[in-house]
């Protein structure tokens, strides 16, 4: 068994900002050439989270207006009074969402369905550089 990590660094701009991951850890397991096993990915950060889902440009504002209705960033938060940065929101999405993914990976691919593929949801209130930890572990043959 073969296992690879290594880490995804991406910049965003805060706010929802919604990234597509799906293309660079697929090459990196036909870079890897794992045939059958797993990838996992877990974000850094309690302001950023990882999802799947499909990543067209209607369902991405679906989903920025769907947080802002279920946890407003205009409202105060108790971590807002405790830190004074006003991004208690972009701490209860995050754990909302969770940071991490286990995907199977078969025949050198992927598992995932048709219209589905790995995202990053950056919650925080500005821009950051996030960083995407990649384990890939399995069989090469």
């Amino acid at each position: 068994m073969k296992i690879h990590t290594q880490k995804l660094v991406e910049k965003t701009r805060g706010f929802c900002d919604i990234i597509d991951l799906t293309a660079k850890v697929q090459e990196r397991i036909q870079k890897e050439k794992i045939q059958r096993g797993l990838a996992t990915l877990f974000v850094t950060g309690s302001t950023a989270a990882l999802t799947t889902m499909e990543y067209e440009p209607g369902l991405v504002e679906d989903v920025k207006e769907l947080v802002e209705r279920f946890i407003p960033s205009n409202k105060k938060y108790h971590h807002d009074d405790r830190w004074g940065d006003d991004n208690g929101f972009s701490h209860l999405r995050a754990s909302v969402f969770g940071p991490s993914l286990h995907i199977p990976i078969d025949n050198g691919r992927l598992a995932l369905g048709t219209w589905q593929q790995i995202v990053l949801l950056d919650f925080d209130n500005r821009a950051r550089t996030r960083e995407v930890m990649l384990q890939i572990m399995g069989d090469t043959e």
